[in-house]
């Protein structure tokens, strides 16, 4: 488990960064209970390991004016690495498109897609994933309301598993 070689302040380094990434490192340090300068080398540590990819504001998307999100599961009519690939680089190229995620089972692609408007997520369905070379069938559904959406990890449940095994 790649956890392992993370220690309790680690852990707890990133569960607090991922509470509150705009906390100060002073901050950081006294909630996870050692002085500043460890605590920053710590941070640079994990980030440079990659176990933190970067900071984010969470904006509120219908606020901005992204009032449609759709889930939409994608068949492609090969699944060759190659076509999987250029898919995967073709999502990452599409703006409406906020996750792309490879599935095992009767779908290929399940996509997460914002838009302003209805329309507008018409015209990316039409003009541009059902136009897509290896793409057979979109099935879509649209969003009417979210009840959770956390990101990151459950450190809560990481640290009684890790206790669990020691």
């Amino acid at each position: 488990m790649a956890t392992t070689r993370l220690d309790p302040i680690d852990r707890k380094i990133l569960a607090e960064l991922q509470a509150d990434g705009r906390m100060t490192n002073v901050e950081l340090a006294r909630r996870v209970g050692i002085s500043a300068p460890p605590c920053l080398r710590r941070v640079r540590t994990l980030e440079e390991a990659g176990y933190i990819r970067g900071y984010h504001a969470e904006v509120d998307a219908r606020e901005l004016g992204f009032e449609v999100q759709v889930f939409a599961m994608v068949g492609l009519s090969s699944q060759a690495e190659a076509d999987l690939s250029a898919f995967e680089e073709r999502c990452r190229a599409w703006p409406l498109v906020r996750e792309c995620h490879m599935l095992n089972g009767e779908v290929d692609f399940m996509l997460k897609c914002v838009a302003p408007d209805l329309s507008t997520f018409q015209s990316f369905l039409t003009d541009a994933l059902l136009k897509h070379p290896t793409v057979a069938s979109v099935k879509t559904s649209l969003v009417i309301r979210g009840a959770k959406d956390d990101p990151g990890v459950p450190f809560d449940i990481l640290e009684e598993r890790l206790s669990r095994s020691a």
